[in-house]
């Protein structure tokens, strides 16, 4: 299946199940506490770069991450490629921007932003595709802006990518390490990092990795024309 078959079909999915999932997930945020502060952090990072560019959510679903962002301050904006997610998004936050789009072929310009947000918004793209969407975000990314992506660890550095089953479309996990380097390769160098681990209850037992990258120098150009779905709680937990 080539990568516009993949973003088709998980758009496809996530378009299905956004009802479902806008319901499921509105209040998770309100459950971890890490994460929240996570957030706050990058908000702050953000806000002290002194760009005062505007904040992509990339991946933003039905758009209470996008909302939460808002409310620490930033000026947010949601892009996922599901139109029902980004509808859902419209109507419970009619005060705020969202948008349909692909991570692969943002529609921003180049250095306009201060910070992205990419929130298990990649396990979907396979690893060969990866490389473009974080050349893409790097583009858009001002100097001194901020990314914090998350995403599911790998079970050790013997493994630099692993597919898993999924209930929407398959997905991939990550060696921390490797994602770091990646990012690296295109001028986004990482901060901080955090690992937390799952619930003995966690339907998947994985580690889950929080990256905070900064852009220090000018990204390094690559092909586009990876493609990406939907993130957020779904994803990890499916």
């Amino acid at each position: 299946m080539t990568g516009p078959q993949i973003l088709q079909t998980t758009r496809e999915s996530y378009d299905a199940i956004a009802p479902t999932y806008a319901e499921l997930f509105q209040d998770t945020l309100r459950e971890r506490p890490l994460e929240r502060a996570l957030l706050s952090a990058f908000a702050e990072l953000v806000r002290a770069s002194g760009g005062g560019g505007e904040v992509a959510d990339l991946g933003c679903g039905p758009g209470y991450v996008t909302a939460h962002l808002d409310g620490l301050g930033l000026k947010a904006f949601g892009v996922d490629a599901s139109p029902v997610m980004i509808e859902l998004a419209h109507k419970s936050y009619p005060g705020l921007r969202f948008e349909v789009g692909s991570m692969a072929a943002l529609d921003i310009a180049d250095g306009s932003l201060s910070g992205a947000l990419s929130r298990w918004s990649v396990i979907h793209t396979p690893p060969q595709d990866v490389p473009a969407i974080v050349a893409e975000i790097a583009r858009v990314l001002a100097l001194g802006g901020h990314l914090l992506i998350s995403f599911p660890a790998t079970d050790g550095p013997h493994h630099e990518t692993q597919a898993y089953d999924h209930a929407v479309a398959t997905a991939y996990r990550w060696f921390p390490d490797r994602f770091a380097a990646l990012l690296k390769d295109h001028g986004l160098t990482e901060v901080a990092r955090t690992v937390i681990e799952p619930k003995p209850t966690d339907k998947r037992q994985f580690q889950e990795i929080q990256l905070l990258a900064c852009k220090a120098q000018a990204a390094a150009g690559t092909e586009a024309g990876a493609e990406t779905g939907t993130g957020t709680e779904a994803e990890k937990e499916a």
